[in-house]
């Protein structure tokens, strides 16, 4: 089965810039996706902004930040 995110990571190290530099782009849009799904989970689950930061090697500030609207109703 093909794994996409090896196919992106491989794709970084080729010799065709434009390729390596979109597939840096897809890589940095999806870790920012499974950030904000992994900081949503953690909050529902009763993580405070604090612990999350940790784990993200962010400062709380940081991380309330860039995803407490997005918690909002």
């Amino acid at each position: 089965m093909p794994d996409p995110v090896a196919d992106l990571e491989q794709a970084t190290r080729g010799d065709d810039l434009d390729a390596a530099l979109r597939a840096v782009a897809r890589l940095r849009r999806l870790a920012e996706q499974v950030e904000a799904d992994r900081v949503a989970a953690a909050r529902q689950a009763g993580w405070s902004w604090q612990d999350i930061a940790e784990r993200l090697g962010v400062t709380k500030q940081t991380v309330h930040r860039k995803h407490h609207r997005s918690l909002k109703g």
